[in-house]
């Protein structure tokens, strides 16, 4: 079994039907890695707000092209 950690509050999720998985995150040097909450966090849970600045200012500077 995989231990899953909970992104809001840290603590591991120990019962699987708990377990909400909200994302994948990309990694720079390996596979990446899955983002886990309890079911009672999962809306707690805020995408990276690295990741959204720099899709956004990719989307920006792809839109200034000529």
């Amino acid at each position: 079994m995989t231990l899953r950690f909970c992104r809001y509050c840290d603590e591991p999720i120990t019962d699987p039907h708990d377990a909400v998985h909200l994302w994948h995150e990309e990694g720079m040097s390996g596979p990446g890695r899955d983002v886990w909450a309890h079911r009672e966090h999962a809306g707690f849970v805020e995408p990276n707000t690295v990741l959204v600045r720099i899709l956004a200012r990719v989307l920006i500077a792809e839109r200034r092209r000529p």
